[in-house]
């Protein structure tokens, strides 16, 4: 099978960022297949330190042009640095939608101010 050159790219960006990020204490897993919505995706778990970033790839054809897989690799990382942050609150009292509001404007927010 050919390798894709967004899914390579998405990789070596998000290995780059982990590693920017001070990430190496978590066992990382690549896919790429098909998603709903989304560029890319992340599920982490911080207890066993294990996490899956998927690439979509099967992206409308509406959403092609806006694909950018290094974006979306910084994207995910940063999602990843969170990860901690995001499991610890979801034990207090905030419901799970208000944690994933405010971890999202953060994120974004880092993705701006980290080159």
């Amino acid at each position: 099978m050919k390798p894709n050159r967004d899914f390579e790219a998405f990789k070596r960006e998000f290995i780059r960022r982990q590693e920017q990020f001070g990430l190496n204490g978590y066992q990382v897993y690549f896919s790429h297949e098909p998603s709903d919505n989304s560029f890319a995706s992340i599920d982490a778990d911080q207890g066993e330190m294990v996490a899956t970033v998927r690439l979509n790839s099967d992206l409308p054809d509406k959403s092609k042009p806006f694909k950018n897989p290094k974006q979306s690799a910084k994207h995910e990382a940063i999602h990843l640095l969170l990860n901690r942050l995001e499991a610890n609150a979801l034990y207090r009292f905030a419901t799970k939608e208000d944690i994933y509001e405010a971890t999202e404007e953060l994120v974004h927010k880092l993705e701006r101010l980290i080159p």
